[in-house]
């Protein structure tokens, strides 16, 4: 009897351990997946002002805000993205860092030549966003992976779809 209390004891601790240590994965998971989806909204964001800033720098578009306010908007921006990739350091294990230290970097290239910090071409500013969207590609697969969601996106496939930028223009 004394043998049978004891097993039926320790069963019932190993259960609840189990369902503890799950609670506690789900709630570090949820933490987890609101870090990941603030930063890739911050990064969205930085890279939509930076396209409103380039084109309104090369002559591209016409707006009633000037450079220099677009300028101070992405530096706004670009402060929220750096806090929010603060916040993922703290969460996120090595691969998931590793790819947002990626899109850092991606980012930053794509404000420097927004800014006009560095010059290139209109072809060379698109590789620039081929280049992000398929270093955000990679941090939602090793995010989703992270948080053990299940199916896949990355590669060709889901990149070809094409990035929001506006079409080459035709000589006139």
């Amino acid at each position: 009897m004394l043998l049978g209390a004891l097993t039926t004891y320790l069963a019932n601790e190993l259960v609840e351990r189990s369902k503890r240590r799950e609670k506690r994965r789900v709630r570090w998971d949820a933490k987890k997946l609101a870090a990941y989806a603030e930063y890739i909204g911050q990064v969205r964001s930085v890279v939509h002002t930076c396209v409103l800033l380039f084109e309104v720098r090369e002559g591209m578009r016409s707006m009633a805000r000037s450079e220099h306010d677009l300028a101070m908007d992405l530096t706004e921006a670009g402060a929220a993205q750096a806090v929010a990739f603060e916040r993922v350091m703290l969460l996120a294990g090595t691969e998931v860092i590793d790819r947002a230290h990626a899109v850092q970097e991606a980012t930053a290239a794509i404000g420097w030549q927004a800014r006009g910090v560095v010059i290139g071409t209109l072809d060379e500013w698109r590789e620039l966003h081929a280049t992000v969207f398929r270093a955000i590609n990679q941090f939602h697969e090793c995010a989703r992976s992270d948080l053990r969601v299940s199916g896949t996106f990355e590669g060709d496939q889901h990149t070809a779809r094409g990035l929001l930028l506006p079409g080459r223009r035709q000589p006139d």
